[in-house]
C-alpha cells in the first residue's frame, strides 16, 4: 500500500505542478515581458536571515514623492514566484506596488518548508518591513493576497500584524486539520499530490516528513500531536486576534475543491466579525483563480481588486454595499447574493432513512467522489460530476435510500447533513456518504459527499453518526430523486476497515435517521 500511494502522490503531484508551474511560466510571459520596465528582482531576508526571491512591480511613473498602496502576494505551493506577474502587472498599473515573494523551502528561496508554521507568518512581515524601507508604498495601506498556501499565510499574516488592513484569500484554507483530515479520515490523493509537488519543488522540513508519514500511516498515537500542529497553522485558531487587528477579508474557493472544502472557509466566513466576502463556485483546487494567472479576464481576480481597490484606496466601488456572500450554481451558473451564510439553503428536508440494513466492508462499490483535480474540474467545464448507476450498485457493499420525485426543480444550496445509527463489527472503521441526482433511468450524478472514520467504538454497540457533507450549490431537475449511498472504500481516502468487517445501519423509532438537505426556496 506504501508503494502505491508513492505512486500516486508522485504521479499526480508532477503532472499537476509540472502543469500549472510550465502553464504559469509560459503564459505569463507576455505579462512579464510588457512590465520589465518596472518590474525588479530581488532578494530579501527573511526570518532568521532565510534569502526570500521576490519581485516588485511598481507603477510606471512611480516617483519618490509619491506612496501607493502596497499588495504582498506569497507564492502557492511548489509555484515558482512569476506566478503572479500577469496580476502585479495589471494591479500596479492600477496604483499599486507589488511586491511578490517565493515562500520559504520552495525553489530558489531559502530554509526548508514549514506549512505556513511561525517562520512563514514572521516571512510576512519581513517582506512588509522590506517593502516599506525600498519601495514607494504606503505603511497606512497594506494588503495581502494570494492563491492556495498564499492565502492561507495572507490570513495568518493578517492575524499577526496590524499593518495588514486588506486580505482576498482564494482557494485557501482557514483550518488544516478539517481540511486533510476531515471527518477523522486521511484525504490521501490531496496529501499525495502536496507531498509529491514538494518533494519535486521544495525541501520537506523534519517535521513535515514526520506528519506526511504519520498521516499515510494513520499512526493514532501521534493524532493529537498533528492536530496540534494542523491548528498552530491554522487561521481559524487566530479569529480573534484577525477580528482586533480588523483587515477586510475576502474568502474565495471552489465547491469541489479536493485539497481544501468549502466547509472549513463557511465557518471561519461566520466566526469573522470584520468586513467580509465570501465567494464559492464551481471547480476544484485553485481552478477558478486559473485563467486569472494567464492575465485573462476572471472574475474572482476582478473581485480580488474591486476589493483591494475599496479597502486599500478608500474606491466607492460598491463591493462593501453588494450581498456579502456570492455563490455561482454548479448546474445553473449566474451569481446568487445572500446576506450571509446562514441564509443560504435556509429551508431544509429530510429524506427519510428507514429501515435497518447492512454492508459489507472493504470493497469499493462504485460510488466514489471522483479523482483529485479531474473530477471537478470536468465538472466545472462540462457539468460532469462523477457518475453512478444505483440500479446496479451492489447492495452487498452499498447502502442505498432514494427521496420521492421531485415535481420541481430542487435548489440545493449550502450543507447536507446525515444522521444515523451505525453498529459497527469493529472497534475502527471508515464510510463515505454520498448524495446523488438520480435521473429517470437510474442513473446518479455526484452533487456531494464526505467521508467518516471512527475508533474506539465497542463492536456490536450502536452509536450515533452525525455528518455534514461538502458544502455545495446543485440543482436537482424536475422529475428526479435525490439519493443517499454510503459504501466503505474511496480512492480519495485512507479506510479504517478491518478485514470481514460490517455496518448496519439503522432508524430508532426514537431517533430516526435522515439526511437533511438545504434548498433556495424558490
Amino acid at each position: 500500500m506504501g508503494h502505491g500511494r508513492t505512486a500516486v502522490r508522485t504521479a499526480a503531484a508532477g503532472a499537476v505542478s509540472a502543469a500549472l508551474v510550465a502553464g504559469g511560466v509560459v503564459g505569463l510571459a507576455p505579462a512579464a515581458q510588457a512590465a520589465a520596465p518596472a518590474i525588479r528582482f530581488v532578494d530579501i531576508a527573511g526570518d532568521g536571515g532565510t534569502v526570500l526571491k521576490a519581485n516588485v512591480v511598481t507603477p510606471a511613473n512611480a516617483n519618490g514623492s509619491h506612496r501607493y498602496p502596497l499588495v504582498v502576494l506569497p507564492t502557492s505551493w511548489s509555484l515558482p514566484q512569476v506566478e503572479y506577474l500577469a496580476q502585479a502587472q495589471k494591479l500596479a498599473d492600477a496604483g499599486y506596488v507589488v511586491l511578490t515573494y517565493n515562500v520559504r523551502g520552495f525553489w530558489q528561496s531559502g530554509g526548508q518548508i514549514e506549512v505556513a508554521g511561525p517562520p512563514d507568518v514572521a516571512d510576512a512581515s519581513k517582506v512588509i518591513d522590506w517593502a516599506l524601507a525600498h519601495t514607494p508604498s504606503d505603511p497606512a495601506h497594506v494588503g495581502m493576497a494570494g492563491v492556495s498556501y498564499g492565502a492561507g499565510i495572507s490570513l495568518l499574516a493578517a492575524a499577526h500584524d496590524r499593518r495588514v488592513k486588506a486580505v482576498a484569500a482564494l482557494s485557501g484554507w482557514a483550518d488544516l486539520v478539517a481540511s486533510i483530515y476531515s471527518g477523522r479520515t486521511q484525504h490521501v490523493q490531496a496529501l499525495g499530490v502536496l507531498d509529491g509537488s514538494a518533494t519535486l519543488t521544495g525541501r520537506e522540513s523534519p517535521e513535515l516528513r514526520e506528519m506526511f508519514d504519520n498521516l499515510y500511516s494513520s499512526n493514532l498515537a501521534k493524532e493529537q500531536e498533528m492536530i496540534a500542529w494542523g491548528r498552530k497553522r491554522s487561521p481559524a485558531t487566530y479569529v480573534d486576534q484577525l477580528n482586533r487587528n480588523g483587515a477586510a477579508v475576502m474568502l474565495a474557493n471552489a465547491w469541489g475543491d479536493t485539497v481544501f472544502s468549502p466547509n472549513q472557509y463557511a465557518d471561519f466566513y461566520q466566526k469573522l466579525t470584520v468586513p467580509k466576502r465570501l465567494e464559492l463556485r464551481p471547480g476544484d483546487h485553485a481552478t477558478a483563480e486559473l485563467t486569472g494567472l494567464f492575465g485573462l479576464p476572471n472574475d474572482v481576480w476582478t473581485d480580488t481588486e474591486r476589493w483591494l481597490d475599496h479597502y486599500l484606496k478608500g474606491a466607492d466601488n460598491g463591493i462593501d454595499r453588494e450581498q456579502p456572500v456570492q455563490i455561482e450554481s454548479r448546474s445553473a451558473g449566474g451569481y446568487e447574493g445572500y446576506p450571509d451564510w446562514k441564509a443560504v439553503g435556509a429551508t431544509r428536508r429530510k429524506i427519510a432513512l428507514a429501515g435497518s440494513t447492512t454492508i459489507h466492508a472493504n470493497v469499493d462499490s462504485g460510488a466514489d467522489g471522483g479523482i483529485v483535480f479531474l473530477s471537478s474540474i470536468l465538472d466545472q467545464i462540462a457539468r460532469l460530476p462523477p457518475m453512478a448507476s444505483m440500479p446496479l450498485l451492489p447492495r452487498r457493499w452499498a447502502a442505498v435510500w432514494q427521496s420521492q420525485r421531485y415535481g420541481a426543480t430542487q435548489q440545493v444550496r449550502g450543507t447536507a447533513t446525515l444522521h444515523t445509527t451505525l453498529t459497527p463489527t469493529a472497534e475502527s472503521g471508515t464510510l463515505v456518504a454520498y448524495l446523488y441526482d438520480v435521473g429517470p433511468l437510474g442513473l446518479g450524478k455526484l452533487v456531494t459527499h464526505a467521508p467518516y472514520t471512527w475508533h474506539g467504538q465497542t463492536p456490536g454497540k450502536p452509536f450515533d453518526v452525525n455528518l455534514d457533507l461538502f458544502s455545495t450549490a446543485y440543482d436537482v431537475p424536475a422529475g428526479h430523486r435525490l439519493a443517499l449511498v454510503v459504501d466503505t472504500v474511496d480512492p480519495l481516502y485512507i479506510e479504517h476497515n478491518p478485514s470481514g468487517a460490517q455496518l448496519t445501519f439503522s432508524s430508532p423509532p426514537d431517533d430516526p435517521s435522515y439526511v437533511s438537505v438545504p434548498v433556495r426556496e424558490q
